[in-house]
């Protein structure tokens, strides 16, 4: 039996576990946060978000990508293979039986030179246009073995390209097309100035998909050793450069083309190599004039200088390259060089390593006399050679 006390709380109790239950319910209410609570705060902070510097950055970033893409694709080309297709005529005489009449050759000659030819046309790279004339950079790997080639430009409009001539050492290649109208121009920049960790660009064709932009970093610079080319000195980059990106720009932020996409790494993804533009260029230029490239040349066979080889020669130092053979009638034979001879200077520059002597022959230009530091017995002595032209 309930005292009157406690009959006259229970109302007030059930009340109580009431408001509980109904608070309880609307806090889990999913409309609730949503039609009420967050409604301001979410405002806010996109408000604060847009009016970031970061934010800002970002979007001057895309600008800069898309700008530059407009800039210059018009002057990236599609490279393609050209095939004829051979068609059987339709012609048929039964009364020929392999001699040749009048009638016959008349007939052959109309079927071969007034018949409407078939080509299948196929996309092996790409290359840029140089200047307004037709003057068009590739790669060497692209065109090599190509009988006719095809040039496309972004507009659609096609030509036929005439081989100026090609570089197998760095592996570049000019071509022409002849047109009446004047072809835009891209502009160029300077690889010398590309730090590690700054953005570009590559543009090419891909698989045959035209106009292919792909975005990335600068990994590395003054790239040697990589079995490409002779004559190495990549710029290394993570945009991804695919088959047929061959001969394509390398583009910086300021829409200038620096190098030349060359060769994606067999090590794996997200390893591109291109070919600085100041090389490009200089090598472009001599194609175009002269079908070939004039470099220096002493005629001599060189080696590193390892340590082992730099204890046995007493050195503290590994600068400097061994000779280990010398041609006959050579630059360097009648300059007086020898087999074991050390190369430590030349032209007064230090031989840091063998790439980097290779280019300084080759830069040279022939005809010159070089004074020629070696170590010889252990001792120094300064020879002059006259720098020789490299064979092609």
């Amino acid at each position: 039996m309930l005292d009157s006390k406690s009959t006259n709380n229970l109302p007030w109790r059930n009340l109580a576990w009431g408001c509980l239950i109904f608070t309880f319910v609307l806090f889990n209410t999913k409309d609730f946060w949503t039609d009420f609570l967050p409604s301001l705060p979410e405002k806010t902070i996109q408000g604060d978000l847009e009016n970031s510097q970061e934010y800002k950055d970002v979007l001057d970033l895309q600008k800069a990508f898309v700008r530059n893409a407009k800039k210059i694709k018009p002057s990236v080309v599609s490279v393609n293979r050209v095939k004829e297709l051979i068609e059987k005529s339709s012609w048929y005489d039964p009364h020929n039986h392999g001699s040749e009449t009048w009638y016959t050759t008349i007939r052959n000659w109309f079927v071969q030179n007034l018949r409407s030819r078939k080509y299948a046309i196929e996309n092996v790279g790409s290359g840029i246009i140089l200047d307004s004339n037709g003057y068009i950079l590739t790669n060497y790997h692209v065109i090599e073995k190509l009988d006719r080639i095809l040039i496309k430009l972004s507009d659609g409009n096609e030509y036929f390209a005439k081989v100026l001539g090609y570089d197998t050492y760095t592996d570049l290649a000019a071509l022409k097309i002849s047109t009446l109208r004047r072809l835009p121009e891209p502009e160029f920049g300077q690889s010398k100035d590309l730090r590690v960790g700054e953005w570009v660009m590559a543009i090419g064709n891909p698989y045959g998909l035209e106009g292919t932009v792909t975005v990335g970093v600068v990994s590395g610079t003054g790239r040697t050793d990589l079995g490409i080319s002779h004559f190495e000195n990549f710029i290394q980059t993570d945009a991804s450069i695919n088959p047929g990106n061959s001969g394509g720009p390398l583009i910086n932020l300021d829409g200038q083309i620096v190098g030349i996409n060359t060769a994606v790494a067999a090590i794996g993804s997200g390893v591109g190599f291109a070919i600085p533009v100041e090389m490009a260029l200089r090598v472009g230029d001599q194609l175009i004039h002269k079908g070939s490239v004039d470099r220096g040349w002493l005629g001599i066979g060189i080696q590193d200088l390892t340590p082992e080889l730099a204890y046995n020669f007493s050195l503290n130092t590994q600068d400097g390259v061994l000779v280990n053979s010398i041609e006959n009638k050579t630059p360097a034979q009648l300059g007086g060089m020898l087999r074991g001879d050390i190369i430590i200077q030349f032209d007064g520059k230090i031989i840091s390593s063998l790439k980097y002597f290779q280019k300084l022959v080759a830069d040279t230009a022939f005809g010159k006399m070089v004074p020629v530091k070696i170590l010889r017995d252990g001792k120094e002595k300064i020879l002059q050679i006259k720098i020789g032209k490299m064979p092609s």
